[in-house]
């Protein structure tokens, strides 16, 4: 049972909770354009989900249909067991996404906002086609695989709640699972905190295998990643490291190079490619956050065409099971597009306007023409055109302003 879809309504009323905590506490965690891409990356990872999760989904059943060694019975015992088992796998996956280059390239989308609040615990790749290799032994073992799906679902829930910095360290708690306050180090840009703290659920993997540090009051975190994207384009925040590491395996004159440029340790390059376009890793005094600035009627759209955009992920993941594959490709297709037109938007592109001017409309149209309840119609329309106003209104405000190109 895929949990996930049924906590989402619980996911956006604790981020509503640490908005009232921010204005209570006059913090400044969220920055309006980062808090819109994490959620839109949220998205658009739920949309390529729908797309890949047959493939890796089939090979588990297909290894626990065919080579499964026992039959795991239904009992809480063994729930308890695949939870574990999950959990101490999970340590591996994340690992390894952070300690191989391709790995890297899939997971980095997780480390590249420079905020830490919960939208960023929603911002997910969409290209994470290795890791279902490491769960194939529970497979071997026998665990079924709606099971596996159950356990990895309520551990990726679980996880949501740790993406906080209005919660401090929490005692004894801290010896055994993971926290707000060890997992904020796992998402720090510092030398020391960088490669620790992979847990999922239990932090207790970290310091057996050697990879805990605890959250030290003399080294503030700097959240983000060394490299960072300067983008708000979701699209680009998940190419970014396929495009290095295949620019470099192209560039290189070594064939071994070419081949296992992939998998080796994270940031390795070719000598001759690394002698040739050498990188500098910047000081972390010099890091300064991706900021553009737009006024705030741009800031509003945002939110309120994010919004309206999660009504109708909502509605169609509800009722994909009753679409023809027609119709979940061309809405899978639009929402994923959606995503990448509200970052032009808050780049401040010059393009932006033209692609709303028809992205918007057909969304209204498609709502008007789709069998979903009246009231959704409703309030889909009436936001779009209330938001498309107002980003009318920002772009005249930021002409002139500069653009990014």
């Amino acid at each position: 049972m895929n949990l996930i879809l049924y906590a989402i309504p619980g996911f956006f009323f604790l981020i509503a909770l640490e908005l009232i905590a921010e204005k209570v506490r006059g913090t400044n965690y969220y920055q309006a354009s980062d808090a819109i891409t994490s959620l839109n990356l949220g998205v658009l990872s739920r949309m390529s989900g729908i797309l890949q999760a047959f493939v890796p989904f089939a090979l588990y059943a297909a290894v626990y249909d065919s080579v499964s060694l026992f039959e795991m019975p239904n009992h809480w015992a063994i729930w308890v067991l695949a939870f574990v088992l999950y959990d101490f796998t999970y340590y591996w996956v994340h690992r390894f996404g952070h300690e191989m280059n391709v790995m890297w390239a899939a997971h980095v989308v997780h480390h590249s906002s420079e905020e830490y609040n919960l939208t960023t615990a929603l911002r997910q790749t969409s290209t994470s086609f290795l890791s279902v290799l490491f769960y194939i032994p529970m497979a071997v073992l026998g665990f079924d695989p709606l099971m596996l799906l159950t356990v990895g679902s309520l551990n990726l829930i679980y996880q949501f709640w740790v993406h906080t910095r209005h919660i401090g360290k929490l005692g004894w708690y801290e010896l055994f699972f993971v926290t707000p306050s060890n997992h904020r180090v796992h998402h720090a840009q510092n030398d020391i905190y960088i490669d620790k703290n992979y847990g999922g659920f239990f932090i207790l993997w970290d310091r057996l295998f050697n990879t805990f540090q605890e959250e030290l009051d003399e080294q503030p975190v700097v959240f983000g990643i060394t490299g960072a994207i300067s983008s708000w384009n979701p699209f680009w925040a998940n190419i970014q490291v396929y495009k290095q590491l295949w620019v470099d395996a192209s560039l290189t004159n070594n064939w071994w190079h070419k081949v296992t440029i992939w998998f080796r340790r994270t940031g390795w390059r070719p000598p001759d490619v690394e002698a040739r376009f050498p990188t500098r890793k910047a000081a972390l005094s010099e890091f300064k956050k991706f900021n553009v600035v737009i006024p705030n009627s741009i800031k509003v759209y945002g939110v309120v065409h994010y919004i309206v955009l999660a009504a109708l992920v909502l509605t169609f993941l509800v009722n994909i099971t009753s679409m023809t594959s027609l119709s979940v490709l061309g809405c899978t297709v639009f929402i994923a597009f959606s995503t990448y037109a509200i970052g032009v938007v808050l780049e401040n592109l010059s393009h932006a306007t033209i692609i709303e001017w028809v992205r918007v409309p057909a969304l209204i149209v498609a709502m008007l023409v789709l069998p979903v309840p009246l009231w959704l119609t409703a309030v889909v329309v009436s936001m779009s055109a209330f938001s498309f106003l107002l980003l009318v209104i920002g772009r005249r405000e930021m002409l002139s302003a500069p653009a990014i190109s």
